[in-house]
């Protein structure tokens, strides 16, 4: 990605403004950020910052801190596995800059590992027998081929940087990523800290009541774009880690102008993201936690709370997973206590690595049945998810009644009678989830009966048997079904 498009993304310049300053650069040359100063899209400082606060690119083998024998055995096998035979594209699978893959072609040419082929227009090159040699034992020892990896030490530079208390979170962007959502005010006081400081959080309260959505808009109050490198080599192996599953690359329209920029570029070896949000459930185990080996590859996936890093890890039903909670909140302790995280090889050494992301409790349990006083004063942010006052019930009801197409807003008091039912004995409290389920099988119920869409009273009393599950005689059973 383009330093034009990636402070587009960012948005502190707009996509007209890149194109004014690439058409600046094409009349006086130098570099784009110089062009995008020159015509008052961005500040000096503003330019400086945003560059301060990328990884650049590596114009030499020394510079991409991984050994020299390793970059050339990654081209062996991707030149041995791919068509790749150019520098061109060579550069583009290993991310790397031209003059490293030339550097690197160098070497095995000296080596007597590659061959040059020529060409019409540009030099094409080949494996020699010895080079494929070179190749296959490479690939016996590790069968990874892909964009070259940062080190570990990069790596770490990279995720102290991207931290979220790096970013701005107020209370107008609070209320703001809350829109649409019926959110208590002193709910976003409680919640909007607990971003900031990038502290865990405990979620609790009946099920239905949005704990889940409002754990997910967390999300949108971050706006800071962060680096995920593709792969890291730890000790000589390597963890594959930029996930496009859980990932969003920032988008970005490319310009017709691009290939006429300079070499201006962050390090291609990162993919520029939106701060990650990784929801797991009942699935989750312990081995999800640790480095996934593939043996039959020989190398590694980075596990789900590594690739959360620089963003949030939300562990929803919490308590309800295959995993005992004892075992996995042990599992959790030093990482929430002093943001570390230990890694073990299937060597057996153990790698060290920052633990950098805002870990999600979510949970219909009573918090004191899940954890001892001792985890508890480990998660600061203990927030309480209850169910919603009449009023906010009745207005929820009224706002999706409206989107469902109801030809008028039901009146408050027939609202009401809806409600009532629902708080009397062996029903259930009321719930955000609600109005929706009850709503939506109106709807159906409607269009079965070819009856106009209102607030049918004999329908509305189906629907809402339909929220419980009684004895023989209650709940929404309406008879039986016999068999002749």
């Amino acid at each position: 990605m383009r330093i034009g498009e990636m402070l587009a993304a960012a948005g502190l310049v707009t996509p007209a403004a890149v194109e004014v300053a690439l058409a600046h650069q094409r009349e006086h040359g130098g570099r784009l950020g110089d062009s995008l100063v020159a015509t008052g899209a961005i500040s000096p400082s503003g330019l400086s910052r945003f560059m301060d606060g990328i990884p650049r690119e590596p114009l030499s083998i020394a510079d991409t801190k991984i050994e020299e024998k390793s970059l050339l055995e990654l081209l062996l096998k991707t030149m041995a596995s791919t068509p790749a035979d150019t520098i061109a594209a060579l550069s583009s699978a290993l991310k790397l800059a031209p003059k490293i893959i030339a550097d690197l072609i160098d070497l095995g040419v000296r080596g007597q590992l590659i061959g040059m082929l020529g060409g019409l227009t540009v030099m094409r090159h080949e494996l020699t027998e010895a080079g494929k040699r070179r190749a296959a034992e490479a690939m016996s020892r590790s069968s990874y081929v892909g964009p070259a990896p940062v080190s570990l030490e990069t790596y770490i530079h990279w995720i102290d940087r991207q931290k979220v208390t790096n970013e701005t979170i107020d209370p107008a962007s609070m209320r703001a990523a809350f829109a649409g959502l019926q959110v208590p005010e002193a709910f976003v006081s409680q919640i909007g800290p607990a971003a900031r400081g990038g502290r865990a959080i405990l979620m609790y309260g009946p099920p239905g009541n949005g704990k889940t959505s409002v754990a997910q808009r967390l999300e949108r109050v971050f706006r800071q774009v962060i680096y995920i490198p593709h792969a890291v080599s730890i000790d000589g192996q390597i963890m594959q880690l930029f996930d496009p599953d859980v990932h969003k690359p920032v988008e970005v329209t490319n310009s017709g102008s691009a290939s006429a920029l300079m070499r201006d570029e962050p390090d291609a070896r990162f993919v520029a993201c939106r701060r990650p949000f990784i929801i797991t459930g009942g699935e989750l185990t312990l081995e999800m936690l640790d480095l996934k080996h593939e043996p039959n590859a020989n190398f590694y996936t980075a596990p789900l709370h590594v690739k959360a890093a620089g963003g949030c890890m939300l562990i929803d039903d919490f308590g309800r997973q295959i995993v005992s909670p004892t075992a996995l909140l042990n599992r959790w302790i030093v990482p929430l206590e002093n943001h570390v995280d230990y890694l073990k090889l299937h060597t057996g050494k153990s790698v060290r690595i920052p633990f950098e992301a805002i870990v999600i409790f979510s949970t219909i349990l009573s918090p004191s049945d899940l954890m001892d006083p001792a985890f508890l004063r480990r998660i600061p942010y203990k927030l309480e998810v209850a169910a919603p006052p009449r009023a906010t019930w009745v207005t929820l009801f009224e706002g999706v009644a409206k989107t469902l197409g109801f030809p008028d807003a039901p009146p408050p008091t027939d609202i009401r009678s809806v409600a009532h039912p629902l708080t009397e004995a062996h029903r259930p409290p009321l719930a955000p989830y609600q109005p929706r389920i009850l709503l939506e099988q109106l709807v159906t119920a409607c269009q079965f009966e070819d009856r106009p869409l209102a607030l049918h009273a004999d329908l509305l009393d189906h629907a809402i048997g339909n929220l419980t599950v009684g004895n023989s005689g209650s709940g929404g059973s309406t008879g039986t079904m016999a068999s002749v």
